[in-house]
This record gives structure tokens, C-alpha cells and sequence, in this order.
């Protein structure tokens, strides 16, 4: 079976890859029966050099593999047909922007996987860059804190070489005596974690945090249970609430009125309650006044997450008043940052982290038969142009309604 690393084509540039060359010769290692081919590309954090120092072919034609693999969607007139193709597609919540992809994927009779549907029989995912978002997410809310303020001047992430660089930076700033509040208890709340802990920042009980004032920064890691509560004033289940959060409204407004800074960091399910919304965000004992929302989910749960920020342009203000986007440091606006392609900014790291997982997790589904479905449960598209069974939802989506 022939591999072969796609270039990265979508605008703005990502700089990612699924495998560096390290962990795509022990992929060889361990697969001696697989061969593995990598697209030339100038922009891909490991240069073509690196390849070929392990024996890689790099080249420009991948027409003979049968399996490509990339990280961001593929432009529609680069898919080679006929072929089995793993990336982000960016269909499966009926992204109305990658509608055509999905249908052009099916008219090529391409076999895809969608990095984002690997996932255990339980549900949970098996790889993703969330821990990256996580830790740069972290990195850039206390960028901004500095900025703001004018306490510190932290440099952009994506102009440090790596995860270690971007510690040591973090090394060298005081906080001021704030309280913040991460939520999620996942890939992205850790890696946020991560930052939090190196820092040194006291974590405290929810209890605590909400009846506390303190002399030193102090953070507090809630998950939906406790943000969120029963309509009907019985004890919430979070498995119950995944399921169907149709009877829950929100319980933030306690931590946001104990809160300086929120870094948000859950997964926000269909039907779920918004965690703050822009009402709450006019009460007068609201104290938020900064925002890394890293999970990124425009006029949803955290109301003043109204639009995506950039790389380059990282941070705006949230007036909760007006309602309307501001200056970053504007006077009783909420600073927020919402880039919704964190990992980028660490490339090498999150791609090496990445290329475990996968080697881990997928690779291994096409030399044992699939034994644990890893591959039955991750594929949206057949061979002969169709929507596999757990996907048939995405038909009216491909019929364009």
C-alpha cells in the first residue's frame, strides 16, 4: 500500500503536516510492507531536505498512492480521483462553505476519513491538534492581558521555535492578582491547563473561587456540570446532558461575576445552552473583561465571541453595551481573542504530536484487517460515490437543501 503526504493548499498557508520525518520513518519502520512517498511543498515546517534524509521520495505527482494524507481541506481541482483521502474536511456539520468539496469528493469517488471522525466506539476522538489550540490559546489570552494593560510584551507564538521557546517567554512575566476560569475538561482545556500550571497559578475548588478573594492569580477548571444546571432544579448528569441538553440552562453567571479572565475551552454541543449570553454580559456585577475563546464558535455560547480573529490580527474589543466589535483596549470593552487556527502558530510541535497519534491509531486499521473499526467508523464517503451509513444525514446537505 502506497502513503503519500500531501502539500498543504488552502489559504492562509499552514505550515502543518501530519507526519515529520522522524515519526514517518519509524511509521516505515514498523510498516516495512508500506511505502511512503511526501509532496514537495516550501511552506511545510520541515523542508523537502528532511525528508529525504530519512530515504523519502519527495515529488511532485502523487497519482500512484492509495492513500494521501493532509491536515486542511484539499481545493477541489487538486482531488485525485478514485482515491482514499484523510484531512478536516469541514463537512460534517453541514458547513455550508464546504458543501461543494463534499459533493465533488462523491462525483471523484473518493474514499474520505475526516480526521475529526476518528474516534473510539465511545465516540471520543482519537487524534486532533486540541492540546496545540489549547496551550497557544492560553499563551496568546495572557498576550493580550500585557498588551492591554501595558504590564508585559509576550512575542507571537508563531515566531518562537517551539513549545519550549514559548515557556520560556512565559518565564519571564509577573500576573497581576486576577481570577480566571478555564471550562472544558478535554484535549483543548489541558493543553490551556498546561499553561496555567507553568505559570504556576494557583488552582483552586470551585467552591473556593466563588467565595474567595485572593492575594495571588487563581484559576478554577469547571466542566458542564458545573456551568450548566437542570431547568427543573434537579441534579444534572453529564452523560444525560450530552445526550440531550435540551433541559439545562445556564449556571456561569456565579463565575462571571468572580472572574477577571475566561478562557473557554469546552466543546459546545447542538442544543446546548449558551454558556453567557449577551444580556448576561450587560449585567452590572458581570466582571469578565477578557476572553480566549478557544473553542471558537461565532454568536454561540460565549457572546462575545462575535467574529473569528486572525494570526496576524489577534485580538478586538466586544462592547457589551452596544453590542459591537471595538478596540482591543478600548475602556469597558471585553477583550477577546478568537483565533480559530491556533495549532498553526506551533507548527512543529503539533504536527509531531499529531503524526503519534495517527501512527498509533490509524495507521495500524490498514495492516490488521480494521480490528477495531477505526476506519468502519471514520469513513463518510464510498468508493462508488456514496455516503456511508453513519453518514447518510450529510444527503440533504449533498443534495444541496
Amino acid at each position: 500500500m502506497k502513503f503519500g503526504i500531501i502539500r498543504e493548499r488552502k489559504n492562509p498557508p499552514d505550515r502543518r503536516v501530519v507526519f515529520s520525518p522522524e515519526k514517518l520513518a519509524e511509521a516505515k519502520a514498523k510498516y516495512p510492507q508500506a511505502e511512503f512517498v511526501v509532496e514537495s511543498s516550501d511552506i511545510r515546517v520541515f523542508p523537502d531536505e528532511a525528508y529525504r534524509h530519512f530515504g523519502f521520495d519527495v515529488t511532485n505527482d502523487l497519482s500512484d498512492c492509495d492513500v494521501l494524507i493532509g491536515v486542511k481541506e484539499v481545493p477541489l481541482e487538486h482531488l485525485i480521483p478514485n482515491k482514499k483521502y484523510f484531512f478536516f474536511s469541514h463537512t460534517i456539520k453541514k458547513q455550508p462553505y464546504n458543501r461543494k468539496l463534499l459533493v465533488e469528493m462523491l462525483n471523484k469517488n473518493i474514499e474520505m476519513y475526516d480526521h475529526e471522525t476518528i474516534i473510539k466506539q465511545n465516540g471520543a476522538r482519537l487524534i486532533g491538534f486540541g492540546r496545540y489550540a489549547g496551550l497557544v490559546g492560553a499563551y496568546n489570552g495572557f498576550r493580550a492581558l500585557g498588551l492591554r494593560d501595558g504590564l508585559f510584551e509576550l512575542p507571537k507564538v508563531e515566531t518562537l521555535a517551539d513549545l519550549d521557546a514559548v515557556k520560556a517567554e512565559l518565564d519571564k512575566i509577573t500576573l497581576p492578582n486576577i481570577k480566571i476560569v478555564l471550562s472544558g475538561t478535554g484535549k483543548v482545556a489541558m493543553g490551556a491547563k498546561e499553561i496555567l500550571d507553568h505559570l504556576q497559578i494557583k488552582e483552586v475548588s470551585d467552591a473556593l473561587y466563588l467565595t474567595s478573594q485572593f492575594t495571588e492569580p487563581v484559576y478554577c477548571m469547571i466542566d458542564v456540570m458545573e456551568y450548566s444546571k437542570r431547568i427543573d432544579g434537579k441534579v444534572g448528569d453529564k452523560f444525560e446532558f450530552y445526550k440531550d441538553p435540551s433541559g439545562y440552562e445556564s449556571n456561569f453567571m456565579p463565575y462571571a461575576k468572580e472572574t477577571d479572565m475566561f478562557i473557554a475551552g469546552h466543546f459546545y454541543g447542538d442544543g446546548a445552552p449558551f454558556i453567557f449570553t449577551r444580556e448576561d454580559a450587560k449585567h452590572p456585577d458581570f466582571r469578565i473583561n477578557l476572553v480566549a475563546d478557544i473553542s471558537c464558535d461565532i454568536d454561540g455560547p460565549v457572546a462575545s465571541t462575535i467574529r473569528p480573529s486572525t494570526i496576524a490580527d489577534p485580538f478586538y474589543g466586544y462592547d457589551p453595551h452596544t453590542e459591537i466589535e471595538v478596540a482591543f483596549d478600548a475602556d469597558e470593552a471585553i477583550t477577546v481573542m478568537a483565533v480559530d487556527n491556533l495549532p498553526c502558530e506551533l507548527p512543529k510541535d503539533a504536527s509531531e504530536g499529531f503524526g503519534e497519534m495517527f501512527l498509533e491509531h490509524v495507521i495500524p486499521a490498514f495492516f490488521n484487517e480494521d480490528q477495531h473499526g477505526v476506519l468502519k467508523r471514520a469513513k463518510i464517503t464510498t468508493s462508488d460515490g456514496k455516503l456511508t451509513e453513519r453518514f447518510k444525514y450529510l444527503q440533504d446537505y449533498v443534495d444541496g437543501y
